[in-house]
């Protein structure tokens, strides 16, 4: 099969990663990839926000499947499109992908169908918002209604502090917010496959958002991630599934809207179960390097399955080892950063057994990685525990000669303060 891959970061090189393993692939084309993905993939420079353009490469080419990364080529309908041109394609739609691209219509969605998640209110006016946050109770959650790459939510522990959130949003003269209660307890990520009538778990993380040590400083696309997630027990699992995502699929259908593709729930789990926080609908990043790490089945597989409808006839299988991944990012990330210095140490710190660095913003220049984004690296490794994958990933974190990089030293806490 031939493949274009759409993206160019960590996730997107963990998914060339898998799909170039592969006995069904015979071609594996990514748009616009990086420095990273240009060494198992032909990078082709294609504008992705022109769907005609895609399409056209993908006749000319004779694309098989097209599998999209990021979330703001399926809010902007590219499945649409490229399904209308008769091209396959992994993803939900335009009108599915809404679960991601539009705060207010999931939590109206999980209103509707009962779904636990916080209580809300949503809001186009800027002073009716303000006005609601002065009278809310602390902490609260204020959140940007639309795409915001995972850096769109402020947790206040102040009215001041909301307000101030609120006012960076309604900079945008049409922008909307959600406005949340605040859920105590502890996050993880779950993930689940649909093709528009099955619908399977895909495996559990936990990633971490703050840029520093600690859960502190602001939030971010993500710093790193473990998988599986311990706090998802067998039980816990099973009600989200029923829950949450087996009625969310159901809820979309009884609107008209068949959802293919990966769905991927943000929870706050305590001692009342799981909560849903938001839904992407896509593979996390970094939460996806890890997933691809413990993946024991064809991802093409899995993949084609989804969009034949056939995920009932086929078998995803997880590795009995634990994965984490280590985000280095450029100093000053997620604010001002620079871009173009040289990483060094890259062969050194991949050579050992079970450690593979997905790169997320680099470009090649010759002979030459160098830096080409705010989170630049996952360096992730594999073990019979998180604390071995741990040490491994930190170990080959220790190897790369990058001066202009940084990262966190305590990615995994929480799995193993129990140990």
């Amino acid at each position: 099969m031939k493949v274009l891959l759409i993206g160019s970061g960590g996730r997107e090189h963990s998914l060339a990663w898998a799909l170039a393993a592969s006995p069904l692939l015979t071609k594996l084309y990514a748009a616009p990839g990086n420095g990273g993905i240009s060494d198992i993939a032909e990078c082709v420079a294609l504008d992705v926000s022109d769907h005609s353009a895609v399409a056209g490469f993908c006749r000319d080419n004779k694309i098989d499947l097209v599998v999209i990364g990021p979330e703001a080529p399926l809010v902007a309908g590219l499945v649409d499109d490229l399904e209308a041109a008769g091209i396959r394609a992994f993803g939900p739609t335009k009108a599915a992908a809404q679960i991601e691209g539009s705060k207010g219509f999931t939590k109206e969605l999980c209103r509707d169908a009962g779904i636990p998640t916080a209580a809300y209110q949503h809001f186009t006016d800027h002073d009716a918002a303000r006005d609601y946050v002065r009278s809310h109770a602390l902490p609260v959650v204020v959140k940007a209604d639309g795409l915001a790459a995972g850096k769109g939510v402020t947790v206040a522990a102040s009215r001041e502090e909301a307000i101030a959130a609120l006012d960076a949003i309604f900079a945008d003269s049409d922008a909307a917010v959600v406005i949340e209660e605040f859920l105590d307890g502890e996050e993880a990520s779950v993930f689940a496959l649909s093709d528009g009538h099955n619908v399977i778990p895909f495996g559990t993380a936990q990633d971490h958002k703050r840029a520093f040590d600690g859960d502190t400083g602001p939030n971010t696309g993500g710093m790193g991630a473990y998988s599986p997630a311990p706090v998802v027990t067998e039980a816990v699992m099973a009600r989200v599934m029923a829950e949450i995502i087996e009625p969310t699929v159901a809820a979309l259908a009884a609107r008209g809207i068949r959802y293919r593709g990966v769905l991927y729930a943000g929870l706050m789990i305590n001692a009342g179960g799981p909560k849903l926080i938001e839904y992407n609908a896509r593979f996390g990043d970094p939460e996806c390097q890890v997933l691809m790490l413990r993946l024991q089945d064809d991802l093409l597989a899995i993949l084609n399955a989804a969009v034949d409808g056939a995920l009932d006839q086929i078998s995803i299988r997880w590795r009995d080892e634990a994965a984490l991944s280590v985000v280095v990012a450029a100093k000053g990330y997620p604010g001002a950063y620079e871009s173009g210095s040289e990483i060094g140490g890259l062969a050194e710190a991949a050579a050992p057994p079970g450690v593979e660095i997905f790169h997320a913003g680099t470009r090649r220049d010759g002979g030459r990685i160098l830096s080409a984004g705010g989170r630049v690296l996952g360096v992730s490794a594999i073990g019979q525990t998180i604390a071995e994958a741990q040490a491994r990933a930190y170990e080959a974190v220790d190897r790369l000669d990058w001066p202009d990089g940084f990262c966190r030293r305590d990615i995994g806490w929480r799995a193993l303060r129990a140990f």
